[in-house]
């Protein structure tokens, strides 16, 4: 472990690297749900599990290209911790698109958020992030209000499975970036859940698999849904606690919102814009409320490299 500051803190100990993660945490769900919202287009093709396949796969490929991991020097609790990784980008990537097959895209991603929510109210350490997290259900609630009658119970089920396997991601990821030197780590789980979705994904898409222009745009899909998005995060939770990183996961309805709008035509009511408004509110004061952490607790979150 070296013996540079904390992320989050200047050598002196002052805040220093929130304002950067809070960006590269909007970037990040900006590009996934535009690439959900290609993926939604490309369900009757390939399938959902089909999508996920190629969007791990291809996303995997990337990584290990950029990051060209070494195989040997790591831990066992690393590799532990990279297949765990790999494991939930798996079951979380497959339950979200087995959900947004039969949900629209912004109340997938409004059920989906509860799982970051509820790990933001659990590991709170301070009243504040109790109070944001209450105003940012607020708004996950209102926002969902203009699609609760098109729900499913499968969907429903899928997507809630999506949430609690999405609160055991950023748990895993922040291992991760402690345990692996730059994308070192996110790269060999990547590789590791693409194995796991190959048996699903050619089951589901078949034939579709070889023709190009959908390979194309599944590509396309995983650099913006996967490869993109996930190696921002990664850099922002070694810059911010996973109960901040949580509450920040609450601003995923709104841009699933927008793009749905944007790109599926599907349209936003009064209720779900004050929805948006609440979120965001509650995601800068989630930021404001973490940056006070004690320096106890940021020094658990200095990574290896």
């Amino acid at each position: 472990m070296n013996t540079a500051a904390a992320p989050g803190t200047t050598a002196s100990g002052g805040p220093s690297g929130g304002g950067l993660a809070v960006g590269l945490v909007a970037a990040g769900l900006i590009c996934q749900e535009v690439g959900a919202s290609v993926a939604v287009m490309l369900f009757p093709s390939v399938g959902p599990l089909g999508m996920v396949m190629l969007r791990l796969v291809f996303s995997a490929v990337i990584l290990l290209i950029i990051a060209r991991p070494a195989l040997r020097g790591h831990s066992a609790q690393a590799w532990r911790s990279a297949l765990m990784l790999g494991g939930v980008l798996a079951l979380m990537n497959g339950l979200f698109y087995l959900a947004l097959n039969e949900l629209p895209l912004g109340v997938t991603v409004t059920i989906e958020v509860l799982g970051p929510l509820a790990l933001a109210v659990i590991t709170a350490r301070s009243r504040g992030a109790w109070l944001w997290a209450g105003v940012a259900l607020i708004g996950i609630l209102a926002l969902g209000g203009g699609g609760w009658d098109r729900l499913t119970v499968t969907g429903v089920l899928f997507a809630l499975g999506a949430a609690a396997s999405w609160a055991g991601y950023i748990l895993a990821s922040a291992r991760v970036g402690r345990d692996f030197a730059k994308l070192d780590g996110l790269a060999l789980a990547m590789a590791f859940g693409a194995l796991l979705s190959l048996p699903f994904g050619i089951a589901d898409a078949g034939a579709a698999l070889l023709r190009i222009d959908l390979i194309a745009l599944g590509a396309a899909v995983a650099v913006l849904s996967s490869t993109i998005p996930y190696t921002l995060e990664l850099l922002a939770l070694r810059r911010l606690a996973p109960a901040v990183f949580g509450i920040l996961m609450s601003l995923g309805p709104a841009t699933a919102s927008l793009a749905g709008f944007l790109l599926l035509g599907q349209h936003m009511t009064v209720l779900e814009v004050s929805g948006i408004a609440l979120v965001v509110i509650a995601s800068a004061g989630a930021v404001w409320a973490g940056r006070e952490r004690p320096r106890e607790l940021r020094a658990t979150q200095e990574p290896v490299a």
